[in-house]
């Protein structure tokens, strides 16, 4: 079980230090809650891999900076389609 979850937090890890990927598009990549990832990514990561846990730390907070912005694109292009 133990490296069950090992194996799952490094892959969740090294996926979003590779793509930027955000906690929910990596949940729904691996299959996983978004809870599941955050605990993940903010917990456990540290235990086993210290320098990707402060890789993967700077890519979600770059993604919590921006998530505003697109929230923000999303709202528009819903109204821009229903418009029509």
């Amino acid at each position: 079980m133990q490296k069950n979850i090992e194996e799952r937090v490094l892959s969740a890890a090294q996926y979003i230090a590779d793509t930027g990927a955000t906690v929910r598009d990596t949940a729904k990549c691996f299959g996983i809650s978004k809870s599941t990832v955050h605990k993940d990514m903010t917990q456990r990561l540290q235990l086993y891999d210290i320098s990707l846990f402060r890789a993967v730390r700077e890519k979600l907070q770059i993604n919590k900076e921006e998530r505003h912005i697109r929230g923000g694109i999303a709202t528009h292009n819903k109204y821009k389609g229903a418009k029509k």
